[in-house]
């Protein structure tokens, strides 16, 4: 079982499908690490050796931001945005979409349950 920056990889995926489990490493990123550490895209997360493993846990480590200190400063510019004053910052803290989606019908994610008004 490899373990990389806190994350248990599947066994039997491809381990260019196996790092997206990696909050932070989408598909295009993984290719770019196994790329830069030479490891085969086909190559199962079973079948990689101790040197292969550290390879691209050197690459996560020194070139891309994932798991806890991507989430925080994910949480941190949500929270500038919010100090600011921004619409952005004004649609995060009311709990609405922040992206120009209509929310008459829709946006029942992020608006939550619905709350029924006038009901007799």
């Amino acid at each position: 079982m490899a373990r990389i920056s806190g994350v248990d990889l599947p066994k039997k995926k491809r381990i260019e499908y196996a790092l997206t489990y990696i909050y932070g490493i989408g598909l295009h990123t993984s290719r770019k690490i196994l790329d830069a550490t030479g490891v085969d895209y086909n190559t199962r997360v079973f079948e990689l050796t101790d040197a292969q493993a550290a390879l691209i846990r050197n690459e996560i480590q020194e070139n891309v931001m994932v798991e806890g200190d991507l989430r925080k400063k994910v949480t941190l510019d949500i929270k500038a945005l919010m100090d600011l004053g921004s619409y952005r910052g004004l649609r995060h803290r009311r709990g609405l979409p922040c992206r120009g989606q209509k929310t008459k019908t829709n946006a029942r994610t992020r608006k939550g349950k619905r709350k029924t008004v006038g009901a007799a």
